[in-house]
This record gives structure tokens, sequence and C-alpha cells, in this order.
């Protein structure tokens, strides 16, 4: 049976260099990458995995903390990861935290105790300097949410540009009443997207009303209580920017029960591009954002930070886009 010196002396290189090979790292040429997979070819070589795996401490395993497995959004994500990790040779163990900041900090422990190689955090709601603390001892990726200033990797959308293209979009078509449900205030996301909102109504001179603005969870249920309580006001708004396709679907129910008209009476616009927002009736006007790419790269520098390299950059701002569809009114729709 060949062993790994048989095939780093057919190849011509040292049997480090083999093992880099082996685990898909960089800092190896190509030329001498494909001198030693047709070494391992032609010997017919099966690496000990077992044993390299207990040699490394590694579990090739990878842990991917949710915040709400219920939620839609995060289902494109996941087949981002999984793809990646496959290919990288990763199995992906998924725990949701339930919103629940208590167990986020629990699930660290499998880090610190190595039952994982790396994590990838889809919320980041915990004490700033725990998150920190343990990404300086092991490879952690944040996507979708961010720490400022961080040097954490990171990979996500610019939430405030693209908030202030959506409520633009709401201003363009003549609306100067818009409302905004916001998600909850301690994720950064949601502020991101309530300042991105602030930055256009202001941008256009034009009255930001705290009776407006209201706080949801980014669930259909507060989507549909909120707007029902915009609904009830002396001077209802004319219009309606949510922070998720959720909610902005669940205002669009309210709307419809008051035996109003979306978008003739009240316009409507959500954020993600859920898959239900093009089906939904009317289809929601949203801000896509790449969902699937979000966890391809996310996953891609976390097997990077595995095999101890460099990263070329930390912060990864991934390109949304403005889906304009027949709850917003516009000619496009």
């Amino acid at each position: 049976m060949a062993k790994i010196n048989d095939v780093a002396r057919l190849a011509n290189v040292s049997t480090a260099t083999v093992s880099r090979v082996l685990s898909n790292a960089d800092n190896v040429t190509e030329e001498t990458r494909e001198k030693v997979l047709e070494a391992i070819q032609r010997l017919k070589y099966q690496p000990n995995i077992l044993g390299r795996y207990l040699r490394r401490m590694e579990t090739k395993t990878v842990l991917v903390v949710v915040p709400d497995i219920t939620n839609s959004f995060f289902s494109k994500i996941l087949l981002g990861i999984e793809s990646v990790a496959v290919k990288s040779g990763y199995q992906v163990l998924l725990v949701d935290t339930q919103n629940s900041v208590h167990l986020e900090v629990e699930y660290l422990n499998l880090l610190r105790q190595k039952q994982v190689d790396g994590m990838i955090l889809l919320t980041a709601r915990m004490n700033r300097e725990e998150i920190e603390e343990i990404a300086e001892q092991f490879p952690v990726v944040l996507a979708c949410e961010y720490l400022e200033g961080s040097r954490i990797p990171t990979v996500s959308i610019d939430n405030i540009s693209s908030a202030r293209k959506a409520t633009e979009h709401l201003i363009q078509l003549g609306h100067r009443r818009i409302a905004h449900i916001s998600g909850p205030m301690n994720i950064v996301l949601s502020r991101d997207r309530l300042r991105g909102y602030q930055q256009a109504m202001t941008q256009y001179e034009l009255e930001i009303d705290p009776v407006l603005i209201q706080e949801g969870d980014f669930s259909y249920e507060i989507g549909y209580n909120l707007a029902m309580k915009f609904l009830a006001l002396e001077n209802p708004p004319t219009a309606i920017f949510a922070a998720s396709d959720d909610m902005a679907i669940g205002a669009v129910k309210a709307v419809r029960e008051q035996s109003l008209n979306v978008p003739k009476d009240i316009a409507v616009v959500g954020f993600d591009d859920v898959k239900i927002a093009s089906i939904f009736e009317p289809s929601i006007t949203t801000i896509a954002q790449p969902m699937y790419e979000i966890g391809t790269t996310a996953m891609e520098l976390l097997v990077k930070l595995i095999n101890g390299n460099q990263l070329k950059r930390r912060q990864y701002v991934l390109e949304d886009q403005l889906i304009i569809r027949e709850t917003c009114g516009g000619n496009a729709c």
C-alpha cells in the first residue's frame, strides 16, 4: 500500500507539500498541485483520514448558528454554505438560537471544546467582546450581520444603501407620507435599514413622523399588527416600507382587510426577496439579497481560515437589487 512518502518521492516534493495539496491549501502552485495529484492517482494512494484528523485535531465539521430557522430568508444562505462545505470535505452542524443571546454564547463552547473546526454566525447579538475573543482563537465568519470596526471576516450587503434605495423608489412614485416597520433594534441590520429610510426622507426634505416608525420582529404577524396600527391613524401613510418580506406580506394582508387596494391606496415594499415574495398576490416589491452567494462566500472564507491561509480582505459587501413588482405601483410592476 502506497504511503505519503511514496507520493512525495514520485512527485519530487516534500511530504508537507503533499499534505497541503490534500488539505486544499492555497499556498501551493498549480503546477505542483497537478504533479502531486498525478502521483496520488498513479500510486492509488489512500490517505489515512482518521489519523490525519486526530493529529491535527480536526473534526471536518463546521458550526452554523442561525437566529431563527423558521425564517425562510436563511434557507438559500444555508444551501450556499452546504455546497462549499461538501466540496471542501466538511459537514455542517446547524443550530438554531431561537433569537436567544444566551444560546448564542452557549454554542461558542463547541468551538472552545474543539468539537467543530470553525463557525459561521448568521447572527451577532451577543456581547461584542465575547465574539471577538473567540474569533482571535478560532476560525469565525460573520454573515448577514456584522460588528462595526471589527476585524472578524464578514459577508453582507450595504443595508443602509439598500433601504435608502427602497424608500427613494416610493418617493419617486409620489409618496410623501411613508411608514417604516423596522426589525428588532438590537440588531445592526434593523438599525441600518432604519437609517437608510431616514436618509432618503431627509434627502427629499420630507417629514419623518415618529408615529410612522414602528419596531417589528421580521414576522408576518407583527407586519399585520403594525400595519393595522398605521391604518387606524387619522392621517395614515400612503406607503409602507417593511424591513422584511414577511412583514410586508403581513402589511398587505392588513390593508386588504380594510377593503383598501395595494398599491392604489397604499404601496408596500419589503426586503430580502424570499421565494414567497414573488408568489404572493400581489407580488412584493423588495430588495433582493444575494442569499446563496452570501452562503458560498462565507464558507469559502471559513475554509481559508481553518487552513491557516491569509485573507486578502475581511469585509465582503455584496450587491443587492431593487426588484419592482406589483405592490409598489411603479411602471415596471
